[in-house]
């Protein structure tokens, strides 16, 4: 089978300069805009912990959603072909990142989705297509660290 390339153009634009740009370290902000052509634009900022704007998206909560959101459109895609119908999904993904001296790096990510299914769905196999997505999930098949899914089902009374 041949491959496919796709391409995913993003703009990171700096917004933070404050009039001296990056002449001392406290002097700058670390606000930024990601805009996607034909998409809202996206405020963002580094962590408060790193001098952020804690009220703005970071890369590391960015991260960490592009993996459940990847999980959680592979899940239903596959829930969807294997028979259970899905009404509500509801994840509260967690991200680890350790950081030592200047250095930083994820070591897991969990996701804890919630998924509520018809009550005609069989339960195994909606837990089943967990794992399915996770084998299919293309961020999860980049990344070198685990991406462990503890999915709660939940079946809708008759």
């Amino acid at each position: 089978m041949a491959s496919k390339q796709h391409q995913y153009p993003v703009e990171v634009v700096w917004t933070g300069n404050h009039g001296t740009g990056t002449k001392t370290y406290q002097g700058y902000g670390r606000d930024h805009e990601v805009r996607v052509a034909g998409k809202p634009v996206i405020a963002g900022s580094s962590d408060a912990a790193f001098r952020g704007d804690g009220s703005k998206h970071n890369p590391e909560d960015m991260f960490v959603a592009a993996l459940s959101s990847c999980h959680m459109l592979w899940y239903l895609h596959l829930a969807a072909v294997a028979g259970v119908v899905v009404t509500a999904y509801h994840d509260e993904a967690v991200g680890t990142l350790d950081e030592s001296g200047t250095q930083g790096r994820f070591t897991e990510v969990v996701l804890r989705p919630t998924v509520t299914a018809t009550a005609d769905s069989d339960p195994k196999r909606a837990v089943s297509v967990h794992e399915d997505a996770h084998h299919a999930c293309f961020l999860a098949n980049s990344v070198n660290f685990p991406v462990r899914c503890e999915p709660r089902i939940v079946i809708e009374s008759v």
